[in-house]
């Protein structure tokens, strides 16, 4: 089979497609012959090594060789104990443990497949899983009334955040750069800013949950932003930030009422199945900026790392 394969951390000049063996399910997973990987920005943080945390189960060097976790496809054979599936099945799921959605086929755990949703194309059922989970436990605690700031709003996971976020009746406004306004607003954000011409934290502005998909900020300054008894939580960034949010945040939480803590999301079908019943329903919209072939995966990871897709990326397997 074709797959997308690195053996260092670095620059996407890392990349190769090569022809390498198809995998066999273990006891208890599925081989699924890939027909859409959405891209991540955990994918471009893994293929960088930075951060730190990336580096989980590699510190040298990377722990699997091909990229890829939210992946959608057929079933094209289960290994033993697998109940829940048979060959010809589709399914989607985010594979992060194992990863390799960059390639034609890829073994999954049962657990962290589904059946894709009939109504759902292959490529929008890509979108859905990590960035679905996120953005579900994430905006949780939005409702009426709430003032709910999203910091990388215009990315694949913000775009579903601001979409749930008025769905429960808050104001939300989006953080990101300037070519991400327009895009924002049209998903219901109420408000807009452009993170190179204006810090949220000094805005004056006060918010009852701050959703922050990028964590670039001290946990001083994001405590500025919120309101009395309001909450800041925070989805990767660099480990000295988390390490001041899991720390600092928690002492000014007890302080002066403002909880902050870094937003451990629990995977699985039942996180991010919710979100593709909305999606079925047409409460939820998913936005595919680009579609892009496996021979070009290296340009959709930059597209999505360097911040400048709108909602979500999809590299299609014919």
């Amino acid at each position: 089979m074709r797959a997308v394969v690195y053996d260092r951390y670095g620059s996407t000049d890392s990349l190769r497609v090569e022809d390498v063996p198809t995998p066999s399910p273990a006891p208890g997973q599925v081989l699924v012959r890939v027909v859409a990987t959405s891209v991540n920005l955990s994918d471009w943080e893994t293929l960088r090594g930075a951060p730190l945390y990336s580096r989980i189960g590699g510190l040298r060097r990377p722990a699997r060789r091909t990229l890829g976790s939210d992946i959608a496809g057929r079933v094209a054979a289960v290994g033993s104990a697998v109940t829940r599936f048979r060959a010809g099945d589709e399914v989607y799921g985010d594979n992060l443990d194992l990863k390799g959605g960059f390639a034609e086929f890829a073994v999954a755990p049962e657990s962290a497949l589904a059946r894709k949703p009939e109504r759902l194309s292959f490529a929008a059922a890509s979108t859905i899983p990590q960035a679905g989970a996120i953005a579900l436990q994430g905006t949780a605690p939005a409702g009426t009334g709430h003032r709910v700031l999203i910091n990388g709003a215009g990315g694949g996971t913000g775009s579903f955040a601001i979409q749930l976020a008025k769905l429960a009746g808050a104001h939300v406004t989006g953080v990101d750069n300037a070519a991400k306004l327009d895009f924002m607003r049209s998903l219901g954000a109420d408000e807009v800013i452009d993170y190179r011409e204006q810090d949220f934290t000094r805005t004056g502005e006060r918010y009852d949950l701050v959703l922050d998909l990028v964590a670039t900020r001290s946990p001083i300054a994001c405590g500025r932003a919120l309101a009395r008894g309001g909450r800041y939580r925070c989805v990767g960034g660099p480990v000295p930030v988390l390490l001041g949010i899991a720390t600092v945040g928690s002492i000014a939480a007890r302080l002066t009422g403002r909880r902050s803590g870094v937003l451990v999301v629990r995977p699985g079908p039942g996180r991010f199945g919710p979100l593709a019943d909305r999606c079925v329903a047409g409460e939820v919209a998913v936005h595919i900026d680009r579609t892009f072939a496996l021979d070009d995966v290296p340009e959709a990871l930059r597209h999505v790392g360097e911040g400048h897709a709108l909602g979500k990326v999809v590299v299609t397997i014919p």
